[in-house]
């Protein structure tokens, strides 16, 4: 067992965790005053459900012996309770817990994404029900899709994307972002729009330096999550580190160049918007290309999610805090464009069309980013219609205009002296 690895993902496993409150600030700057803790509330509360069940049964799910060989879901009773990972295996590089906790990390996030699609208008308690439905039937399954690999003796069958097909995948553009960009529309088709969408109050962020401060910490944390992916700390991690820095940077600067040319001005929330969706698009492909692909993909995916965020308010679906057009666009867009810019140079050793590689490892990311987003669709749009018509989804529309802060968790974020103080006079304490 090398130490230097185990330090490394333990290391790592911080910076993925470090991605919950990142991306609560970042969430919760977005929304409005009276919408700030339950948008918080909803990211902590989503990964606490997802981290219990991935516990009980969600890491066998994902790294179990798939089920009859189909490489559609893994084995749930193999290290149920997870029991069986604490041993040490001599054989084994890292210990399996340290990975068990990585990959836990991975599960909650994404979850914890498509909550930012139901921000003000989802009951609380719904929104736990359906965190822990979505995750078992819908994240579990595509996890293992794209994560459990076959071993090389074939006693181990893995997921049919990453050993069937191969398509490449190297940190989760289609289990994470994909899945989750996808099922955040599902959800707020089936939810419907918030009170007075597009023009209410609510809509306005009430912090925008808490969404620069998130997205800063986002991107920090990012680097456990890609690098991390390595699960060595060599050449491949150290590669995968300096395309991530570099996508992130030409996400953001795309998306503030095409907000300065069509609009005149760059905003706060356009940059970091823009970093987010950089990070979401080199996310499958950090371990395919160079510095050069990094920026490329980077790049595009902040001028086309930039253009994307447009398109709820033309086909008329509320995604409070453009889920959709940042991590499911933003997501196509990165697991695409591997077909064009891997290198055989890069740790994934493949080349895309550009590189001499043809069409075909471009046909394998589409016919991957089709079953994700078929999959994860109409599972969430079931989920949601069932959590619908059983416990109800929507908060009493007085208490969505009073603000869900209150109604939901009997609490304000600021609370404001009703009493003026005059000039000149003793403050209190």
């Amino acid at each position: 067992m090398d130490t230097g690895h185990t330090a490394w993902i333990l290391a790592a496993s911080a910076l993925v965790c470090m991605l919950i409150p990142a991306l609560a600030l970042f969430y919760g700057g977005m929304v409005g005053s009276r919408r700030i803790l339950n948008m918080m509330m909803m990211c902590f509360g989503g990964v606490s459900v997802v981290a219990v069940l991935w516990a009980l049964f969600g890491y066998s799910a994902v790294f179990g012996n798939s089920v009859g060989g189909l490489g559609l879901i893994g084995n749930v009773t193999e290290y149920l309770g997870l029991g069986q990972i604490l041993p040490e295996d001599p054989k084994a590089p890292i210990p399996a817990a340290v990975f068990a906790a990585f990959q836990l990390f991975f599960a909650g996030i994404t979850t914890a994404i498509i909550a930012g699609a139901a921000a003000g208008r989802m009951k609380f308690g719904a929104w736990m029900l359906f965190a822990g439905i979505w995750s078992t039937v819908v994240y579990l399954p595509v996890a293992h899709w794209v994560f459990a690999a076959s071993s090389a003796d074939g006693s181990v069958v893995g997921g049919w994307i990453l050993n069937g097909i191969k398509a490449i995948d190297f940190a989760g553009g289609t289990a994470v972002h994909i899945n989750s960009g996808v099922a955040a529309l599902a959800l707020s088709l089936v939810l419907g729009r918030s009170a007075g969408w597009p023009k209410s109050e609510h809509v306005r962020p009430n912090s925008r330096p808490l969404v620069l401060v998130g997205a800063g910490l986002l991107w920090a944390g990012w680097f456990g999550f890609n690098a991390g992916s390595a699960l060595t700390a060599g050449n491949s991690a150290a590669v995968v580190f300096l395309n991530t820095a570099i996508a992130g940077a030409a996400g953001l600067l795309g998306w503030i160049a095409l907000e300065r040319f069509r609009h005149g001005r760059s905003s706060s929330i356009g940059a970091a918007s823009g970093l987010v969706a950089g990070l979401v698009a080199i996310t499958p492909a950090c371990g395919a290309v160079n510095p050069l692909g990094a920026i490329a993909i980077g790049a595009i995916a902040g001028v086309v999610c930039s253009l994307a965020i447009e398109w709820k308010y033309r086909l008329g679906f509320d995604d409070s805090l453009d889920v959709v057009g940042v991590h499911l666009v933003g997501g196509i867009i990165g697991t695409l464009l591997i077909g064009l810019f891997a290198t055989d140079a890069a740790p994934n050793k493949m080349n895309g069309l550009f590189y001499g590689g043809g069409f075909q490892l471009l046909g394998v990311q589409a016919i991957a980013v089709a079953a994700v987003l078929v999959y994860s669709f109409v599972l969430t749009w079931v989920i949601a219609k069932i959590v619908q018509r059983t416990v109800g989804l929507r908060i009493d529309p007085t208490d969505e205009l009073r603000g869900i802060d209150m109604a939901a968790h009997a609490e304000e974020a600021y609370l404001v002296d009703e009493e003026p103080v005059e000039l000149g006079s003793p403050s209190r304490a």
